[in-house]
Order: C-alpha cells, then sequence, then structure tokens
C-alpha cells in the first residue's frame, strides 16, 4: 500500500467523512479519505495484488454500503414493522397475556404488509381498507370453517374475489393477498360468538397501532419516503450507466452487455415510477411552498433528464474498440465514466442521509486530459477522431447536469418554476379504484383473470383433498406456500418456487441449529427480534433471504408456545415442497399464462411508442413543437414500454424451451429497439440544437419512410387481442419551408447520417416482424405460442 497527496482522479477537497472509492486501473483502487477533525483528505491508493489491500477495499465498500442500507426505505420499513409487531408482544407478555399479545402483532403485520410506499393519502386509503378486509375476511371464515365444503367453497371464492384486487393497482393487490393470509390462518381455528369478539378487539387494536405509527412517522417526516426513494433511483441510474461504460472495454461481449442494459433499465424504471407516485401523488409535495418538496421534484426531473442523456449516449462500439482500442483512450472514457457514476452514487448517499448535497469530484481536469488525447490521436491516427468527441460532448453534458443539481440545493423556494410542478401530476397513472376495470376483466383473455382461476381451483381443491385425506396435520403450511409461490406467469411461479424452497430449507436448518444450541429465552427473543427485523428490511429487495430469515423467526416464536419445533420444521420443509409442487403444476396446466402470449402485443406497444416518439421529430421541423411536459410523456411512453418489453423477454427465457421457439428474433427485436430509442433521443436532441435552415426534403423524406417502416410492422402484429387500435399520424409541412436550405452544412450532413442509421434499424426491425410473421402463420396454432400466430 503506498499514499499520494495528489493523483489526477481525485477531487481537490472530497467532502465525505467515510472512504469514498473509485477504480483507477484493473490492479488498483484509490480512497478518498477525510477525517471530521481536518479539512485535508489523503488519497490512498491500493495495490490490489496485496491480499491485506483487497481486505481493506473490501471492508471498506462493504461499510459504505452497509450505512446506505440503514439510511434506505427498506430498513425503515423493516423497522417499523418490527416495531409495531414486537412492541404488543412484550407488554403483553409482561401482564401475562402473552396471546392476546400475538393477536394484537397479527393486526400490526397485516396492516404494515398493505402499507407499501406510495402518496400519504394512498397509504392511509390502502391501511384502512386492508384492516376492513382481512376483519371480514376473519368473520366469514369464522362462520364457515366448522363445514369442510362450505369452507372450500368459500376458499375458492375468497380466492378468485382477492386475486382479482390486482385489475386496480398494486397496492389492491397487496391488499387482497393479506385478506388471503388471514383466510388462510384461520382455516382450521374456529371461535365461540364471545371469543371471536374478544379476537376481533385485539386485531383491530393492532390494526390501529400500526395505522398510528405509520402517519405519525409520515406527519414528522413528510419527505423522508421520497428522499429515499430519490436515492434509490439514483443509485440504479448509476448502475445503468456503469453497464453502459463496459462497451468502451475490448474484452466485454456487447451482445451480453444490451441485454445486462435493458434488464437495468426495467429496475430504473420501476424505481422511477415508485417515486413519481411518492412525490406527484402528494398534496404537500404539489402545493407546499416550502424549499424541500420543490427540491426533490426538480432532482427527480433532472435525474430522468440525465438517464435520458446516458441512454442516447450510443455508438457504434465495435467499431470504436476496433479503431481505438490500441491506443488506451477507451480506458480513459470508461474510467472517468465509472467516476462520474460514483459521484452519482454520492450524491444518492448525501440525498438518503438528509445532508446538502456536495460534489466530491471536479471533473474538468478529467474532461480537458481526455480532449488533449483526442487531438494527439487527430495528428497521428489515419482514422477521424469524430465519435470520440461525440462521446466527450455527451460527458460534458452530463457533468453540465450534475452540477445544476447540486446547485439545486442553494435555490429559493420562490426560484423553483411553478410549471415544473403543475405539470407532475400528468405523469402520474390514475391510481383510483375502478369497477370497470373489474368487469372488463373477466375473460379468458385476461392475465389476471386466468390467474384468479387458478388461485380459486387449486386453493380450493388442495384444501378440500388435504383436510379429508387427513395427509397432513396443518394444511396451512401447504396453502400458505401456494398462495406466495403462484404468480400470474409460469416464468415468475418457477422462480418464486426455487427461492422459496432455497430459503425454507436454509432457514430450517439453521432455526433447528439454534434451538438445539441456545436455551437462553432473552438470547431466543433477541435472535427471533433480529430475524425479524433482517426479514421485512428484504422484503421488497431479495425474496430468498426474506423466506431464509423468516423461517427461524417462525420457528424460535413457536419455541415459545412449548410446539416441538423440531417436528415443525420437518413439516414446513416438507409442506413447501408439497405446495411448491401443486403451485408449479398448477400453473403448467390450468389455464397457464404463457408470457410468449404477451410478447406481440408487448412489442406492438413498443413500436406504437417509438412511431409516436419520432413523429415529435416532423412536428418539430413543422414548426408545431410539442410543449417540454408533451414531449416528456411522449418519451416516458418509449421508456415504460421498453421496460414492459424486457421485462416480458427475462420472464419468456424462464418458460419450457418449446415455448422459446423464437427467443433468438425476439432478443434482436429487443436489442435493436434499445439502440433505436437511444438513436431517436439523439435526434430529437439534435433537432432541438440545429437551426432548421440546415434542414432539407431528403431528411423529412426520411423520416417518413421511417414511420412508415414502423407503420408497417405494427400492422403485422396487430391481432384480435389488441387494446388499444393503432391510427397513423399525419402532418403536413409546406415545400417552400426548404427553399433557403443549406445542404452543405456540417449539421445538416450529420443529421442525414444520423436519419440514414434510424432508417436501417427501422428496416431490419420491420425484417424481424416480417420473419416472426411469415413462421406464425406457416406453423399450426398447435405448434406455436398463441403470441405470435
Amino acid at each position: 500500500m503506498e499514499t499520494s497527496s495528489v493523483d489526477p482522479l481525485a477531487h481537490k477537497a472530497p467532502l465525505q467523512n467515510e472512504p469514498f472509492l473509485i477504480r483507477q486501473k484493473p490492479t488498483s483502487y484509490i480512497a478518498i479519505i477525510r477525517t471530521k477533525k481536518s479539512k485535508h483528505s489523503r488519497t490512498i491508493v491500493f495495490n490490489m495484488k496485496s491480499n491485506l489491500s483487497k481486505f481493506v477495499l473490501y471492508i471498506m465498500k462493504q461499510t459504505q454500503e452497509i450505512k446506505s442500507f440503514f439510511y434506505s426505505q427498506y430498513f425503515a420499513d423493516g423497522l417499523r414493522i418490527t416495531i409495531g409487531c414486537i412492541v404488543p408482544v412484550l407488554i403483553f407478555a409482561t401482564i401475562g397475556q402473552f396471546t392476546n399479545g400475538t393477536i394484537v402483532s397479527l393486526g400490526a403485520l397485516l396492516v404494515g404488509l398493505s402499507d407499501t410506499p406510495g402518496a400519504p393519502s394512498h397509504r392511509r386509503k390502502g391501511m384502512i381498507a386492508g384492516a376492513i378486509l382481512t376483519t371480514l375476511t376473519f368473520i366469514l371464515t369464522n362462520i364457515v370453517n366448522q363445514n369442510v365444503y362450505l369452507l372450500a367453497i368459500f376458499i375458492g371464492a375468497a380466492c378468485f374475489i382477492f386475486a382479482m384486487f390486482a385489475v386496480f393497482n398494486s397496492r389492491a393487490a397487496n391488499v387482497g393477498l393479506m385478506c388471503i393470509l388471514m383466510m388462510l390462518i384461520h382455516v382450521q381455528i374456529h371461535y365461540p360468538l364471545v371469543e371471536a369478539i374478544n379476537y376481533l378487539g385485539f386485531y383491530t387494536l393492532g390494526g390501529l397501532w400500526y395505522i398510528a405509527i405509520s402517519l405519525s412517522i409520515t406527519q414528522a417526516r413528510p419527505y423522508r419516503l421520497a428522499e429515499q426513494e430519490l436515492s434509490e433511483t439514483i443509485r440504479y441510474v448509476a448502475d445503468y450507466i456503469r453497464l453502459k461504460a463496459n462497451f468502451y472495454d475490448a474484452k466485454i461481449d456487447n451482445d451480453k452487455n444490451y441485454l445486462k442494459l435493458i434488464d437495468k433499465q426495467v429496475e430504473v424504471n420501476q424505481h422511477q415510477e415508485n417515486l413519481r407516485d411518492v412525490l406527484f401523488q402528494s398534496k404537500r409535495s404539489i402545493k407546499d411552498t416550502t424549499k424541500v418538496g420543490r427540491y426533490l421534484t426538480l432532482v427527480f426531473n433532472d435525474i430522468v433528464d440525465l438517464f435520458e442523456q446516458s441512454m442516447a449516449a450510443h455508438y457504434d462500439y465495435n467499431t470504436i474498440s476496433e479503431r481505438f482500442g490500441p491506443t488506451g483512450i477507451l480506458e480513459d472514457f470508461k474510467n472517468v465514466i465509472l467516476k462520474y457514476t460514483n459521484e452519482l452514487d454520492n450524491l444518492a448517499y448525501q440525498l438518503n442521509t438528509h445532508t446538502q448535497p456536495k460534489p466530491l469530484y471536479d471533473f474538468d481536469s478529467d474532461l480537458s486530459r481526455l480532449h488533449t488525447k483526442i487531438d494527439q490521436l487527430d495528428k497521428n491516427q489515419e482514422y477521424s477522431t469524430f465519435a470520440l468527441r461525440k462521446v466527450l460532448i455527451n460527458l460534458r453534458d452530463l457533468v453540465r447536469r450534475i452540477k445544476n443539481i447540486y446547485g439545486y440545493s442553494h435555490l429559493q423556494p420562490d426560484d423553483v418554476k411553478r410549471k415544473e410542478i403543475d405539470d407532475a401530476k400528468r405523469f402520474v397513472q390514475s391510481s383510483a379504484i375502478d369497477f370497470k376495470k373489474f368487469r372488463e376483466n373477466l375473460t379468458l383473455k385476461s392475465t389476471i383473470f386466468r390467474h384468479a382461476c387458478r388461485m380459486a381451483i387449486v386453493m380450493s381443491v388442495t384444501y378440500y383433498v388435504f383436510e379429508v385425506t387427513n395427509i397432513t396435520n396443518n394444511v396451512y403450511w401447504i396453502l400458505l406456500t401456494i398462495m406466495v409461490i403462484l404468480k400470474p406467469g409460469f416464468g415468475l411461479t418457477k422462480e418464486r418456487n426455487i427461492q422459496r424452497l432455497i430459503g425454507t430449507t436454509i432457514g430450517g436448518l439453521i432455526g433447528a441449529l439454534i434451538l438445539l444450541t441456545i436455551h437462553d429465552p432473552t438470547v431466543l427473543f433477541v435472535l427471533l427480534v433480529f430475524f425479524f427485523l433482517t426479514a421485512y428490511s428484504l422484503f421488497r429487495v431479495n425474496y430468498v433471504i426474506v423466506v431464509l430469515f423468516m423461517t427461524p423467526y417462525v420457528l424460535i416464536m413457536l419455541s415459545f408456545v412449548s410446539a416441538n419445533t423440531l417436528d415443525v420444521t420437518k413439516e414446513r420443509i416438507l409442506d413447501t415442497f408439497i405446495g411448491g409442487m401443486i403451485a408449479f403444476l398448477s400453473s403448467y396446466v390450468i389455464f397457464p399464462n404463457w408470457e410468449s402470449m404477451q410478447v406481440k402485443e408487448s412489442m406492438r406497444k413498443l413500436l406504437i411508442a417509438n412511431y409516436n416518439y419520432i413523429f415529435q421529430a416532423l412536428k418539430e421541423i413543422a414548426g408545431q413543437a410539442p410543449s417540454i411536459t408533451d414531449y416528456k410523456l411522449t418519451r416516458k411512453a418509449v421508456y415504460v414500454e421498453t421496460a414492459n418489453m424486457g421485462s416480458t423477454f427475462q420472464r419468456m427465457l424462464t418458460e419450457p424451451k418449446k415455448r422459446q421457439k423464437y427467443s433468438k428474433e425476439v432478443n434482436k427485436f429487443v436489442i435493436f429497439n434499445h439502440i433505436l430509442a437511444s438513436f431517436s433521443v439523439t435526434l430529437m436532441n439534435h433537432l432541438d440544437e440545429m437551426d432548421n435552415n440546415y434542414i432539407n426534403k431528403d431528411h423529412v423524406r426520411t423520416i417518413r419512410k421511417i414511420l412508415s417502416s414502423l407503420e408497417q410492422s405494427i400492422q403485422l402484429l396487430h391481432s384480435a387481442d389488441s387494446v388499444n387500435a393503432f391510427v397513423p399520424l399525419a402532418i403536413e409541412i409546406p415545400n417552400d419551408q426548404f427553399d433557403n436550405t443549406d445542404v452543405s452544412s456540417v449539421d445538416g450532413q450529420l443529421l442525414s447520417e444520423q436519419l440514414d442509421f434510424l432508417n436501417k434499424i427501422a428496416q431490419d426491425l420491420h425484417k424481424i416482424v416480417q420473419d416472426l410473421h411469415a413462421k406464425s402463420t406457416a406453423m399450426s396454432e398447435n405448434e406455436l405460442p398463441k403470441a405470435l400466430s
């Protein structure tokens, strides 16, 4: 390990109290450290050939990650649910009413799991709806659960209705899931009238207790959830840009990196949608004249633009690697980009810790150094360095954007443009409960309806068979496993099945080992709290870890009521395997919902979104440029449909091989669409910046060719199941508009190159769609997935 006082990659005055790392070379990292007592920083270069340095680096990196996690919304959610569930048990246990304490805890748990992130008003309504509907579910279950036949019918009906809640929104779907859980807990337990009323009293107390905790925290820190979600969004954008940096590494397989990039884009889109809901559905964020709400809104808007800019930065990476790889400049570009992602991580960390964001690096020297190297290559190389200069320009723009974000912390409330806030709600999908959606989805064409029917049949039949035959003493575990594993799509069911089996097996072994070796009740209770907190802190992060920690928690909790925990461990693992097998087989044979059935419509929606976005170019040329809000809404549609297409393709790859006959073609379609979207953004940015005097008739003709190719592809993908009809757009552009066009301008030539490339991509997409259409019509319906028929 060596130290140096000056390093070209280090900022003059790093601003974090803990180490911040950036990779400098393949074998070394630099850590920038500033202590609280000193204003000066020290840059330490770790030689990665040293095992000690590797260990120190690992510890430092993990320290950063751990601190970020404890400030995250995931840990906050887990802590809130843990307090809501554990405190009542402690209080009631001290007065000798442990059982009543567990009922209060159950009320807090089910209401707490209904409390998903979102606007405060939506969260409040969701928790209240969860409390009321789970109470009603308990009453109905208790009425019929003494009759096996009635209960089997009730299980089927309840599972169907509650599974159909997913047609409204994800929060409603979560409430429905809690109602099914409430029913399953009590399928084999009957309470007399007095005991039932007593049970409902304590259960209601638990629900109200959690609601009070949640709303009080929201009232005390109204913007905390938005800060946490914004921080998480920035981290995912940073990860996306890291993957883009891999294109400057000659050793990377670009096609595989494209697929990783698309997967990451799906995650970025998901977090952006969550943040839109948290920020723009909140009356406080929209109407408040204080600085915080508007500041967060501005930062989010710029992060979305920054993400667009990074997505638009697309080049012919194979050619660039071939021409400039030996010069070493691509490695310099990659290092600066990685350094930029560290700056984003720094911004996310400071937003999450509720501190005023300050920059970590000064990129001016890095950009100047890259500019100098490009000038040298211009003199020494036979190839044009125009592509490298475009990359450098894009980097400068990204740096400018993050500087603007840091500058927002100095704004006063009056400096924020009102329109930035007023138009925000147009970006959020309505989450109102519309029962018309319920009726419209009562058809086998609906994915949710098929899933609800499957859930109803499997749960009802499984309960009846196991209850009548007495194969197991506790059918609850089997039904619970089916409930959490069975998902609308085969791929998701398969993935969740594997995750639960792994988590339950490992968690059961850990729980059994703890109970065999530890007998101190205090230690066991501490471990119980630890497992509970960890499980619910990772509830939305990693399902395997959730199950792994939840299983020993359940076993330890049962040990406090003198249950034979070793037998319970064996029973739970066995029942998990049985439930998993039933869920897996049912998703294959009962109203199967193959992702390949969704491919055609997903492809069509994505092409329509790209068509509408590129059409904005004609409106720009015709002098009918859309407003900033309308433009961003059109752009958002492209990102959303790209993410949906990526998710569909991911799940399609998990299906049986016979359902993946055209996975290679769909793979090409996904990659080509990503390239099309990237260059479309570049085109719109170029049109916005250039003078219309440089636009000629050939440019307009090429744009119309691109739109025509997309239109033909959309028509080929049309089917009877298509939800929205596609109507081609039209606009008139007078010929005399191009009388004064400068056809020899550099901007005009660059625009021609961009349009020619976009036209080629659009034609390639059309060929892929034609190929799929030809194959679908040439094969019988029995041999071809319905999505491509």
